[in-house]
């Protein structure tokens, strides 16, 4: 292979942030690895997105203990990937909450993922022996809304579209117009599409932006702190995702093969986003889900620690 497989080259450890954003959200965030979000309510806690190993959830534990006693009471998964979701028995929480749809994936995916995601990103797993045996599961579900009542406090979680996956979950706080988006929104840092919808995510991110959010934090990226911020997220998100579909749809409808269509997509979005957190790690699999949707899998195929790397040398190699 010409260059290391996806992120196993990555072992620079990042400078961890721990934001304020309004008297009941926190943005954990770290140089573009996959950040956290924390609710503080009148009476609990609530994080969305667990961090990927109990050892690494130990840490925004310790942040959120800085600045309430409170009981973590509910885990959000945002969606099923392993790097958000195996560090959840850290927290002890009463309630794992996660969409109908992200439920499915995890019945049909969840150990396949779990194998491919630890093989893509060592350094993102650190002490992955801390995970326990098994998947994570949730133990509440829903489908479209949800409310839960920390107290006074009103906390939406809704179904919006499908995107960075079709279970994608966002976390609303409407009376502060706060957003935890997971990863349907990125900022400086590539959209991982390996699973997603590219034809729904645009239509996702527009009614992302129908709610006007003040604030947001990003699946990946520093928290987004004004609505010119926001606004940014959401463009910088849905170009990238239009314009790798576009390329990748123009060269598959030309009749050309995955590997044509990877060396022409890559050239063609490099100078506007190749200097975004993992850009080379995600345009392989992000292209070749695209090429899958643009010609005859409308839904995504499941990624596997041998699927990977087969992928990775007819591209890469």
């Amino acid at each position: 292979m010409s260059k290391a497989f996806a992120s196993q080259a990555d072992l620079e450890e990042k400078k961890v942030t721990f934001s304020k954003l309004s008297e009941h959200a926190y943005a954990y965030t770290a140089e573009g690895d996959p950040n956290t979000g924390i609710v503080v309510g009148d009476d609990a806690v609530m994080v969305i997105d667990t961090q990927a190993t109990p050892v690494m959830a130990e840490d925004v534990i310790r942040r959120i203990r800085e600045v309430t006693d409170k009981p973590i009471k509910y885990v959000v998964l945002s969606h099923y990937h392993a790097v958000r979701v195996l560090g959840a028995s850290a927290y002890k929480p009463e309630h794992v909450i996660a969409s109908e749809d992200t439920l499915a994936m995890i019945r049909e995916r969840g150990e396949q993922d779990k194998a491919s995601e630890i093989g893509r990103f060592p350094r993102l797993f650190r002490n992955v022996e801390s995970v326990p045996p098994g998947l994570t599961w949730p133990t509440i579900t829903f489908t479209g809304k949800m409310t839960i009542w920390l107290g006074k406090l009103e906390v939406q979680l809704l179904q919006l579209g499908r995107g960075h996956t079709k279970g994608d979950t966002v976390v609303w706080l409407p009376a502060e117009r706060i957003l935890f988006s997971g990863d349907l929104v990125e900022y400086d840092a590539t959209p991982y599409a390996g699973d997603a919808y590219f034809t729904d995510w645009p239509k996702t991110l527009d009614n992302i932006a129908a709610l006007k959010p003040a604030k947001l934090v990003p699946g990946r990226g520093a928290a987004l702190e004004n609505e010119a911020q926001v606004a940014a997220g959401l463009e910088g998100t849905r170009d990238f995702i239009s314009d790798v579909f576009a390329s990748v749809k123009a060269g598959a409808t030309a009749g050309k093969d995955l590997k044509a269509v990877y060396r022409e997509t890559v050239e063609k979005v490099r100078p506007k986003y190749g200097h975004w957190v993992i850009f080379d790690h995600c345009m392989p699999f992000d292209v070749s889900r695209a090429y899958d949707e643009a010609t005859a899998h409308r839904d995504p195929r499941i990624w596997t620690a041998e699927r990977d790397v087969e992928m990775w040398k007819a591209l890469e190699g």
